[in-house]
């Protein structure tokens, strides 16, 4: 469905191949439109780069002769059907990625899978919300290790308590992630395995936003 390929995620190389980030179908197409960005596809240890025009007909081509696996994804135009890449690669960005992962509520409910800590059930993120394990109101930080997803329920029954105190345990301990929590979920996918090969060791802790 179209609307499934609108909201895939495509991943951005610099032009050293390095991951420095992940964007959205739209902005891909934008970079690749203006000549700015060219698409990478790697199968069977085979690379291959298009810019727009050519993977517009690798496109048609693969549409109409070719069988489609059940994750590839098309965007319809007005002229033609076009194949959302899953890796682009920047043509004139040469920046390094950064290795912290940034602390915010997109990674930290990544981190915590969408599930409140407290009775581990997992919740549409608009439905949970951030604790301060130790309140901010006794001296707790905003750290990777004093904030934890829970749902509206258990954060009222906590309140301004200390987990122990509210006779409530935690799900699991919340770590610093060594790596994006997003781009793990992101990886669980069939449709986003192809990245792996451009996440290898050396690039695991890369934030990928």
């Amino acid at each position: 469905m179209e609307s499934a390929a609108l909201t895939s995620s495509v991943l951005v190389l610099n032009k050293y191949y390095m991951a420095v980030h992940i964007t959205d179908v739209k902005r891909a197409f934008c970079l690749l439109f203006k000549d700015l960005a060219e698409v990478v596809t790697c199968e069977d240890e085979t690379y291959a780069a298009y810019d727009f025009d050519s993977w517009v007909e690798v496109s048609q081509f693969r549409k109409r002769f070719e069988e489609q696996s059940h994750h590839e994804d098309y965007v319809r135009t007005v002229s033609y059907d076009i194949r959302v890449p899953r890796i682009i690669r920047l043509l004139f960005y040469d920046r390094l990625p950064t290795r912290a992962v940034k602390l915010n509520r997109r990674n930290i409910f990544a981190r915590d899978e969408n599930r409140c800590q407290y009775c581990g059930t997992r919740f549409p993120s608009q439905e949970l919300t951030i604790d301060h394990i130790k309140p901010r109101s006794r001296g707790g930080g905003s750290t990777w290790s004093n904030l934890v997803c829970a749902c509206v329920d258990c954060n009222v029954k906590k309140g301004g308590r200390l987990p122990r105190e509210a006779r409530m345990s935690l799900v699991r301990p919340p770590v610093r992630p060594r790596r994006s929590p997003v781009l793990h979920l992101k990886l669980r996918q069939e449709k986003y395995h192809s990245w792996k090969t451009f996440l290898d060791n050396a690039y695991w802790e890369v934030e990928l936003k």
